[in-house]
C-alpha cells in the first residue's frame, strides 16, 4: 500500500512542506533568488507539485501552465523516503528512483537548501497520520 492514501492527502502533506521550506528564514530566501520553477511530477498516487520563486514562492498543487526549470518525476514512496532521509538523491538518481530532467548544477546548487525541509517531515508526516 502507498504512504499516500490518496493524492489531495499527498498534496496536504507535501505542501505544508514546502510551506515550511518557503518560510524558513535561511532557505526560503535562498530558493526565491533561484528564480526557478521545479515540477514534481509524482506517481502513486498521481499528482503534480510545482515550486515556484515567483512572487515570493508559490506553491502549486496540482496542473499549472508554468515552465519548470527542473522536472523531477518520483514515486509518493520515493518522495516520503526521501524527506526522511532514508534515501539519498545521488543514490535514488543512479538507481531511477528519481528521474531529474534540467540543469544539474541548480539541482546540486538547491540540495543545501533542503537541511530545513529534512528537519520538518518528519514532524509534518507524523501530524498527517503518516508512518515515520
Amino acid at each position: 500500500m502507498a504512504v499516500f492514501a490518496n493524492t489531495d492527502k499527498m498534496y496536504e502533506v507535501l505542501g505544508s512542506l514546502f510551506e515550511a521550506l518557503l518560510k524558513d528564514p535561511t532557505a526560503g530566501p535562498k530558493f526565491i533568488e533561484s528564480e526557478i520553477v521545479i515540477k514534481f511530477d509524482i506517481s502513486d498516487p498521481a499528482g503534480q507539485i510545482w515550486l515556484s520563486s515567483e512572487n515570493g514562492g508559490k506553491i502549486t498543487c496540482g496542473q499549472a501552465s508554468l515552465k519548470p526549470t527542473i522536472e523531477m518525476t518520483l514515486s509518493g514512496d520515493t518522495c516520503h523516503k526521501f524527506w526522511l532521509q532514508e534515501i539519498a538523491m545521488p543514490v535514488a538518481l543512479a538507481k531511477g528512483l528519481i528521474k531529474a530532467k534540467g540543469p544539474m548544477p541548480k539541482v546540486i546548487k538547491l540540495l543545501p537548501l533542503l537541511k530545513p525541509a529534512y528537519a520538518a517531515y518528519p514532524d509534518i508526516a507524523k501530524k498527517h497520520g503518516l508512518l515515520v
